[in-house]
């Protein structure tokens, strides 16, 4: 069963968020997502200075198995990219929640999001 991190708030999408400062944020994908997606091969993601839109595609993560819509679970501007996770896409299926993080957003409203307990209980992963 894949692991959900307590720490972070989740899409509907599979993408989590966790609070580094009152308007900072890290963006990535849940376990859940690396579990289904398969080996990521791929990261195509938001540049840094540009804006994301809460629930809109940012971005594609492909797979040995698909390519699928990263989206973003708030609003901001993307402040930096994780450029290690693009160069070596594995990071992201080793580990999403650290080291396969995606970007970060200075952060100026958040879209729908689930707690971990929600997440756990809507995608049959554990806390």
């Amino acid at each position: 069963m894949a692991k959900i991190a307590p720490e972070c708030r989740y899409s509907e999408e599979h993408e989590w968020v966790a609070t580094r400062s009152d308007s900072m944020a890290w963006v990535g994908v849940s376990a859940v997502a690396t579990d289904a997606l398969g080996e990521i091969v791929y990261l195509d993601l938001p540049e840094a200075g540009s804006e994301v839109t809460a629930g809109s595609t940012c971005g594609e993560i492909e797979s040995t198995k698909s390519v699928s819509d990263l989206y973003s679970p708030v609003s901001g501007t993307v402040v930096e990219v994780n450029q290690e996770a693009i160069d070596n896409p594995a990071l992201v299926n080793e580990d999403p929640y650290g080291a396969g993080w995606l970007f970060t957003v200075e952060v100026t409203s958040e879209g729908p999001l689930l707690s971990a307990e929600e997440y756990a209980s809507k995608n049959g992963g554990e806390l």
